[in-house]
């Protein structure tokens, strides 16, 4: 996953302000008590920083690969 992937994720799930505010705010146990941001920028994949936050924000499991990867997934 790129970071441009990262961020579409963010903003389809969560929409542009808070998306950018949960990266930047919110810390997560599991990328050792970082923010998104923080960890990306110390080197955590963009994958494993999406699905720390997916976790702890209760994203059901069906909207982990976003929008557009949801409805190909649908119709296949």
């Amino acid at each position: 996953m790129r970071m441009s992937d990262f961020w579409r994720l963010m903003e389809d799930e969560f929409g542009s302000a808070y998306a950018h505010s949960l990266a930047r705010d919110h810390v997560l146990g599991e990328l050792g008590n970082r923010t998104p941001l923080q960890a990306l920028e110390s080197g955590v994949k963009p994958r494993e920083a999406w699905l720390a936050l997916c976790a702890d924000m209760d994203v059901p499991k069906e909207r982990w690969l976003g929008q557009e990867l949801r409805s190909l997934k649908k119709r296949g």
